[in-house]
């Protein structure tokens, strides 16, 4: 994923104005409340002239009161202003921001798994919440600060030439000199705006990484080596920054300089003019008071140049995320499967590649057929193809040749939900969640009744362990199941398959993680659960693969060989010699590859 610098304005504003869209009203509002306090600020340096030619020069006591009072009025109405602008503009910030990061999720949860697989997850973690952050940060703040700004810039140099054009012009000569360094420094800022940006996802990737395998990183003694690559990661991240934050500052320093010299000058001139009776104080006040109301607009809208620039960065890394394309989506014409039955299965001339390595092609013309209520044993050597036509069924890929069908409707004309609501998985490594191991239970039927995961979880063998623990279904378990075993996992993965009732089964060696015991349990619920549905297991074990009604024997990406053990033992080599292998030991060994 990667960005043109040239277009991130661009693409960041158009980000902004589609997600303040459904807020115009309040943005309306907050826009007017923004003008208004804008208005009365400046209106304070013609109650500054009033009150110092109609109440100090003049020594009258009602004039004073009058200008003092208008002078508290102002106030007053400056306060509520201010309070109803901070009120709407941050609440559009953050409404903004939680609508970004909804659109965001949805968005990543439809894409396909190749995207995972070429762009670190933790990096992406980082564009979902850090980048929303500066995005809230100026939505809700800098913008605000911004156009404030912008509005007392303009309006100051209007009431200057009103006020006194001689010395306006004073003024004005520091306006070029102001823009040109915004100019230069800025498109400095914007590129090291985003390359911080990455560094710190960068750092959070690793982060996450190191501590997400913190056993792994214990067991091989690799602290230090960790700790020395992660200070590069973070001195990276740092340099980046500080890069950005010199420029900011000179920025900041050059155009401070500027105007408040163009300030200092005019005074000069101002108090000449005052002495020789040219100008009132209080017309010289007024003036000053709209000169340091430019010069500190100016100051801040140079700091917040920064701030946008950085934002521009963060918008158009989300852009990036929501421009990406879903390639795995329901077609126009849409074709829908028949009832909730045991589905027939038929794989058709399939060749296929993954995405991420196009020229190693995993399956080769590859042609197998399921009949709806069969189980069907798939064994071969690893990397044989055999979990790579679970993901084509599930439709996580598409195949590049040929055509997968179900009960004859070809997988690419069924709305991808649909299709996936008719397989219940469990994969080799099983994924748990964090909550309660109830709530991993109905994470495959999320309606389902305490009686139903409870019979769930009777039927995978995992009610025994669940209701020793200290608070049974209701234990939270810490993220991917940490604190269980292999085939505690394993088994509430399996109770969750079950749950799902979906009519076709899919286990990628299911039990490979049971301990003997466990594996026994499983296998004498396996007829129960096979029962009025169709089946594929990857099997390595030898008690799996008897209660298949077939096996096919997978090898380089196609089926070269069906049948039941017998029949292969007999007719197949490759069988035959994972067999004489595997199966010699004992029936409990499983059958792996050679």
């Amino acid at each position: 994923m990667s960005a043109d610098v040239s277009t991130q304005p661009r693409r960041a504003l158009q980000l902004a104005l589609t997600l303040i869209s459904p807020y115009r009203w309040r943005v309306a509002g907050a826009l007017a409340a923004l003008a208004f306090t804008a208005a009365i600020t400046l209106s304070l340096g013609q109650g500054l002239r009033l009150l110092i030619d109609q109440g100090f020069a003049t020594g009258s006591q009602t004039l004073l009161n009058q200008s003092v009072g208008l002078f508290f009025l102002l106030v007053m109405a400056l306060a509520v202003g201010t309070c109803i602008r901070f009120y709407l503009v941050s609440w559009i910030g953050e409404r903004v921001v939680a609508d970004v990061r909804r659109d965001v999720f949805d968005h990543l949860l439809d894409l396909h798994p190749g995207f995972f697989e070429t762009n670190r997850g933790l990096e992406i973690q980082s564009r979902l919440t850090a980048d929303t952050t500066v995005l809230q940060t100026v939505i809700g703040s800098t913008v605000s600060i911004a156009l404030r700004n912008a509005l007392m810039l303009i309006g100051g140099i209007i009431l200057l030439f009103i006020t006194n054009p001689k010395l306006t012009s004073i003024v004005m000569l520091a306006i070029p000199l102001v823009v040109v360094p915004i100019i230069f420094f800025g498109r400095r800022v914007r590129v090291l705006s985003r390359q911080s940006q990455d560094r710190v996802a960068d750092v959070g990737s690793y982060v996450g990484e190191v501590l997400g395998q913190i056993r792994t990183v214990q067991a091989f003694n690799h602290q230090q080596q960790d700790r020395e690559r992660f200070g590069a990661v973070v001195e990276s991240a740092f340099d980046v920054a500080r890069r950005r934050i010199r420029q900011r500052a000179w920025l900041t320093a050059v155009v401070i300089a500027l105007v408040l010299g163009a300030i200092g000058v005019m005074l000069w001139v101002g108090g000449m003019d005052v002495i020789e009776g040219r100008i009132s104080a209080g017309e010289l006040a007024a003036f000053v008071f709209y000169s340091l109301i430019v010069g500190v607009s100016a100051g801040a809208l140079s700091e917040v140049i920064g701030e946008l620039q950085r934002a521009a960065g963060a918008g158009a890394r989300i852009v990036e995320l929501l421009n990406t394309e879903r390639e795995i989506r329901a077609p126009e014409n849409l074709q829908h499967l028949p009832a909730r039955t045991p589905a027939r299965i038929e794989f058709r001339k399939v060749d296929f590649a993954y995405p991420t390595r196009p020229e190693a092609t995993v399956l080769k013309s590859l042609d197998l057929a399921i009949s709806a209520g069969e189980t069907l044993a798939l064994v071969g050597p690893s990397g044989a193809g055999k979990s790579t036509l679970l993901e084509l069924l599930l439709r996580f890929f598409d195949v590049d040749a040929g055509q997968i069908t179900l009960d004859g409707i070809d997988l690419r004309q069924l709305d991808p939900t649909e299709l996936r609501a008719c397989f219940a998985w469990v994969g080799q490594n099983p994924a748990l969640f964090f909550g309660s191991i109830a709530d991993n239970i109905r994470y495959g039927r999320a309606n389902a009744s305490m009686a139903d995961v409870e019979r769930a979880a009777r039927i995978a063998h995992a009610h025994e362990f669940i209701s020793g623990l200290p608070q049974g279904y209701d234990t939270h378990l810490g993220d991917g199941g940490i604190g269980l075993s292999g085939g505690q996992k394993q088994r509430l993965a399996i109770a969750r398959a079950l749950l799902s009732d979906a009519p076709v089964l899919l286990l990628d060696e299911a039990t490979s993680a049971l301990d003997a015991r466990s594996e026994h349990l499983i296998q004498e619920a396996l007829p129960a659960l096979m029962s009025g549905r169709t089946c594929i297991f990857i099997a390595h074990r030898l008690a799996t693969v008897k209660s298949a009604h077939r096996i096919a024997v997978m090898d380089q990406g196609q089926i070269v060989a069906t049948g039941t053990h017998a029949e292969l033992i007999r007719d197949n080599p490759l069988y035959a010699r994972l067999a004489e292998l595997q199966f010699v030991a004992g029936e409990a060994a499983p059958l792996r590859a050679v």
